[in-house]
């Protein structure tokens, strides 16, 4: 997942790249009868450009502000859910470290470990800052006797 600018920009930078290695690919098979290799490599460098072009789009569309519900199947999926709101929000990570009172280094490590190091509380400061209404349902799973 992109969570700013940078990872952007970067994003895009590699897409470009391997849609060059695809056209460059293309070209080679076009003058030879393609082995199974050559066309899983080519099938390679098509589904790594999808997936750019996936997170590319995503960022994109949280970036425009026209999302703006999100839901998390877990716990462990309220870190992305967080990152996705502070952009869709048009938040960059110094915006949020300032409403926080954090450095934008200290966001910046929060979101890639998927806030595994903040507290609880501190992940509610940060749905709180964004301006998150979460809404709580818990689902007791089926669980053996021991």
């Amino acid at each position: 997942m992109i969570t700013n600018e940078i990872q952007y920009r970067a994003t895009k930078a590699h897409l470009e790249k391997f849609e060059q290695a695809a056209a460059n690919l293309e070209a080679q098979l076009a003058d030879a009868v393609p082995g199974k290799l050559a066309r899983l490599e080519l099938d390679a460098v098509h589904s790594q450009a999808a997936d750019l072009r996936a997170e590319l789009c995503e960022y994109e569309q949280l970036r425009s502000g026209e999302v703006s519900s999100f839901e998390a199947d877990s716990l462990a999926e309220v870190a992305t859910l967080l990152v996705k709101a502070r952009i869709a929000r048009g938040w960059t990570q110094r915006d949020l470290g300032e409403a926080l009172g954090v450095a934008e280094q200290q966001i910046q490590r929060y979101e890639s470990t998927g806030y595994r190091s903040a507290s609880l509380a501190r992940i509610c400061d940060v749905a709180a800052a964004i301006g998150i209404t979460v809404t709580e349902r818990a689902v007791l799973g089926k669980h053996s006797a021991a």
